[in-house]
């Protein structure tokens, strides 16, 4: 059975996507920058599927290197699923926070390429794999106060494009899930922990869960192998785009 390495494994959508994976047979290799958080995963899917853990913030260029290193050399990944982002503040350009900035950029960008690289080498050097890279509807639009949020998505979009560019001659296939509002914590880390504004993100409608993501990760991955779905957009039904909510007051 296929090995999946999954970045931000240790909540939300990417504990939802291993713990999908796992049940229907798939290896795993979680990574998460909590070993508090992740550890149990771990211990709970390992009475199904062989797991391994690794613990690193993918906004650290040499702590991915090296950890990466000791990754390629002990397994063999048939599937990367960058799932590893954030949010950080909700604010017009002009009031925007410079280490948001650069926590979003450096999180969202910089350490999807940092993991990609060496596990690219390794499915280009036995010509075979499957890239899934998480995006958001933020990647397709942009929206007031989302401006570098935004352009941090609208860049994975970019990346994904050019991979599934670039990765074709060697078999490779990428694919990108671009999901709405997903009722995972996500909002209050990017509220900074206020709770009332988080909160108020999901308030009069029913959000997406993480675990219907994972469902959509899931048919990606079990598709022959002569389909890529490549592309695909989910929103609760609720949510027309971006800005559009139909809110039951």
């Amino acid at each position: 059975m296929s090995t999946a390495l999954i970045t931000g494994a240790s909540s939300g959508i990417g504990e939802a996507i291993a713990k999908l994976f796992a049940a229907n047979g798939y290896h795993l290799v979680l990574c998460g920058r909590s070993k508090e958080r992740l550890e149990p995963i771990k211990k709970e899917l390992a009475s199904h599927v062989d797991v391994a853990a690794y613990y690193f913030d993918v906004r650290n260029r040499k702590e991915v290197a090296s950890v990466m290193a000791e990754i390629v050399n002990k397994h063999t990944i048939d599937i990367l699923v960058n799932n590893a982002g954030n949010a950080h503040g909700m604010t017009p350009i002009d009031e925007g926070s410079m280490d948001d900035w650069d926590a979003m950029i450096d999180g969202n960008v910089k350490g999807l390429l940092y993991v990609s690289k060496p596990i690219i080498a390794q499915m280009t050097a036995r010509k075979s794999g499957q890239i899934i890279n998480i995006g958001s509807i933020a990647g397709k639009e942009v929206y007031p106060k989302g401006n570098v949020y935004c352009a941090s998505k609208h860049a994975v979009d970019a990346i994904n494009n050019g991979m599934r560019l670039d990765l074709n001659p060697y078999g490779i296939r990428v694919s990108q899930i671009s999901p709405g509002l997903v009722n995972t914590g996500f909002s209050s880390v990017r509220f900074k922990g206020d709770m009332q504004k988080a909160d108020a993100t999901y308030t009069g409608i029913e959000p997406l869960y993480a675990n219907d993501i994972a469902e959509v990760a899931l048919f990606m991955v079990s598709r022959p192998a002569h389909v890529n779905i490549s592309d695909v957009i989910v929103l609760p039904t609720a949510q027309a785009s971006a800005t559009v909510i139909n809110r039951i007051k």
